[in-house]
C-alpha cells in the first residue's frame, strides 16, 4: 500500500541531489539484559530495511508492509520522515520529494527496538544522500539517534552491532563494543500484546536503596565478562534489582514466563522496556531446552485459560499467545548500500 503526501520546500538549506537511491538494513536490538539498565544493548539478527529514493516533484510516497503496515502513517508525520528530514537539517539540507519503502519484521511495542531501528535507518539514510565532503561518521549517527531517542542503549548496537556498552559525558553519548561469545544464543519470546516504554518508565521508583544498586553494578560487570568470555556465568549475571520486578505487573505473562525459565537455570530477562522474553542460552543444547520451556509455558497458560472459562468473578479472555524466534546475534550493525544512480 502507498501513500503520497503533498509537495514541500525548505529554504535557505541545500538540496540534495535527486536521483539517489540508498538502502538500509537495520538489526533489532534486546537493551538493559538484565542489570544493564540504560547502558547494555545486544544486535540480534532480525532485521528492517528501508530504502530511499530522491526526487525533484516535491512529493512523498511511501510503500510500508510488514510489522505496523495497518496502522503506520504513510505520510510527513511518520517516524522515518521526521527524523530523515531532522537529520538532513542538522547537515544543512533539505529534500525535494522522496520514494520511500519499508519492509518492517521487527514487532512493535514489544520490547526489540523497533523505534530505534526506524530512527537509525533514517538517520544513516540522510547521511548517505548529503555530498560525499559533508557526510559524517557513525559517532555523528549515534549523537543524534541518542538525541531523539533519550539513550543509546538501543541505537547503539543497532549501529554498530554485537554487544554495546553506552554511556553519556555531559551531552555527548558514547558507546564502546565487545565481541559476544560465539556460543551465546538469544531466543526471544514475543507475547500477543504490547507495552509503552513511557508506561513501563512510569512504574520505576525515583529511587533504590544503597545496597540494591551496589548489587546491580556487580551483576552488569559480570555479565559483560559473561557474553564475552564465559557464557556459562549467564544466569548469575542476568540477576537485575533497578527495573524489571517494578515492571512485572504491566507485563504478569512475561514475569511469569521469566521466574519459570530463570528456576529451570535459563538466563531470562525482559528485553527493553518489555513485554518481549529475551533468554540468553549457552549453545544450541540449552536454545532447544528453553524453547521447549517456553512452548511448555505456552500451553499450560491456555489450559489454565480454559480452565477459568465460567467461573464466577473471572474474566474470559483468551491466554497469551507466544511467538518464539531463535536468534543470532548480529555482528555488522546496519548496512548501508548507496545505489549508483
Amino acid at each position: 500500500m502507498t501513500a503520497v503526501s503533498e509537495p514541500r520546500s525548505d529554504a535557505g538549506l541545500r538540496l540534495v541531489t535527486p536521483g539517489q537511491r540508498v538502502t538500509v538494513r537495520v538489526p533489532a536490538t534486546s537493551a538493559n539484559l538484565g542489570p544493564g539498565y540504560d547502558s547494555l544493548g545486544l544486535a540480534l539478527a532480525l532485521y528492517d530495511t528501508v530504502t530511499v529514493e530522491t526526487t525533484d516533484d516535491g512529493a512523498l510516497s511511501f510503500d510500508l508492509s510488514g510489522e505496523g503496515a495497518d496502522t503506520l502513517p504513510r505520510d510527513e508525520t511518520h517516524l522515518v520522515v521526521r527524523t530523515l528530514d531532522a537529520a538532513l537539517a542538522r547537515l544543512g539540507y533539505a529534500r525535494s520529494g522522496l520514494k520511500l519503502t519499508a519492509e518492517n519484521v521487527s514487532p512493535h511495542g514489544r520490547g526489540l527496538g523497533s523505534s530505534a531501528s526506524a530512527t537509525v535507518a533514517a538517520v544513516l539514510a540522510a547521511a548517505a544522500l548529503v555530498d560525499s565532503v559533508d557526510r559524517p561518521g557513525r559517532a555523528w549517527v549515534l549523537q543524534l539517534c541518542s538525541e531523539i531517542e533519550g539513550h543509546p542503549d538501543n541505537v547503539a548496537p543497532a549501529i554498530f552491532g554485537s554487544l554495546a556498552l553506552s554511556w553519556q559525558d555531559g551531552d555527548a553519548f558514547r558507546t564502546a563494543v565487545a565481541d559476544v561469545a560465539p556460543t551465546v544464543v538469544p531466543i526471544v519470546a514475543i507475547p500477543d500484546f504490547e507495552l509503552s516504554t513511557e508506561l513501563a518508565r512510569s512504574l520505576l521508583p525515583s529511587s533504590i536503596p544503597h545496597g540494591a544498586a551496589a548489587a546491580n553494578a556487580g551483576r552488569a560487570a559480570l555479565l559483560v565478562h559473561a557474553l564475552t568470555k564465559d557464557p556459562s556465568l549467564l544466569l548469575p549475571a542476568t540477576e537485575d534489582y533497578l527495573h524489571q520486578s517494578y515492571r512485572s505487573s504491566a507485563m504478569e505473562p512475561s514475569a511469569r514466563l521469566i521466574e519459570q525459565l530463570r528456576a529451570e537455570g535459563h538466563a531470562a530477562v525482559v528485553s527493553g522496556a518489555g513485554p518481549t522474553v529475551l533468554a540468553l542460552a549457552d549453545g544450541a543444547a540449552e536454545a532447544d531446552e528453553v524453547q521447549a520451556a517456553v512452548e511448555r509455558f505456552a500451553h499450560q497458560g491456555a489450559d489454565e485459560a480454559d480452565d477459568r472459562r465460567g467461573e464466577p468473578g473471572l474474566a474470559d479472555g483468551p491466554a497469551t499467545r507466544w511467538r518464539v524466534l531463535r536468534l543470532a546475534v548480529d555482528r555488522e550493525g546496519a548496512r548501508v548500500d548507496l545505489h549508483p544512480r
